[in-house]
């Protein structure tokens, strides 16, 4: 498995969704971050895979890539989108990985 393969279709991914929102449904103004969180600790194969693309230990633990989608947008939406659509990419070669968000 080429993990920078999979980043780069799951980056792809979050960035068509974000826009096919926005398309869709407009900018809302509820302010926010949101990004993918994964279990894996940074010590193990995958761990360190996952850190050379841009994963960052994650308060709690685990690892998180924050705004995958990397929108210039404040709409918490949008970001949970992206992030979403990154979360998937992720689940279908088998990495169990979800979406976090706060609002700001």
């Amino acid at each position: 498995m080429n993990l920078r393969i999979v980043h780069d279709a799951a980056t792809t991914a979050a960035k068509n969704a974000t826009i096919q929102h926005l398309t869709k449904h407009g900018e809302d103004f509820y302010c926010g971050f949101a990004w993918v969180q994964v279990s894996e600790k940074g010590s193990t194969k995958l761990g360190r895979a996952l850190k050379s693309i841009g994963f960052t230990k994650a308060y709690g633990g685990g690892l998180q890539l924050w705004n995958p989608s990397g929108t210039m947008s404040q709409s918490m939406t949008l970001k949970e989108v992206g992030a979403q659509a990154y979360a998937d990419v992720l689940q279908t070669i088998g990495v169990r990985a979800y979406v976090g968000s706060r609002a700001d």
